[in-house]
């Protein structure tokens, strides 16, 4: 069951999923239908799931469900992902890959492979005050309020590497 993302509760459970390029305006509008069609159909064992999604900065999908309404279940989650696999084959990009790296450059997102972002902190092309996306975040509070933050608030500090 579809509900605006405005109005889950803040302890809802989210899954971030970052692409690994810019989504376009027909793209975004095609997430947005298929994202809603799916939620109106998504089901823990028979019962509805509340649920919503919204997108960021044409990078990320985040899909939320409100667990104080229903639990959801190992075989739900199963399903999301499908529609995620689903989605990812239809607009050839990549929603899946933990190994992307996201960060703030000004109003720029940029994502890169693992190494490349190591790489990009050892040449201080990265600062301890960048700005990454923390995708392990699961829940709309910790989506709001700590998604966005500098390197050195996020597990991706342990990357970081002053030199000297």
């Amino acid at each position: 069951m579809f509900t605006a993302y405005k109005n889950l509760p803040n302890n809802s459970r989210v899954w971030i999923y970052q692409s690994d390029r810019e989504f376009n305006n027909k793209e975004v509008e095609l997430i947005k239908e298929e994202s809603e069609d799916f939620i109106n159909q998504w089901t823990r064992h028979g019962d509805d799931l509340k649920g919503s999604f919204t997108i960021k900065y044409n990078h990320f999908l985040v899909l939320a469900v409100d667990e104080s309404y229903n639990n959801i279940s190992g075989c739900s989650i199963d399903s999301s992902v499908r529609f995620i696999q689903q989605l990812q084959n239809k607009l050839q990009l990549d929603l899946i890959n933990k190994m992307n790296i996201s960060f703030k450059d000004n109003n720029n997102i940029n994502i890169l492979k693992l190494s490349d972002f190591q790489r990009f902190i050892k040449e201080e092309k990265i600062t301890p005050e960048t700005i990454v996306f923390n995708n392990m975040i699961n829940t709309k509070y910790g989506f709001e309020n700590n998604w966005e933050v500098s390197i050195m608030q996020s597990w991706h500090k342990r990357f970081f590497v002053k030199v000297e």
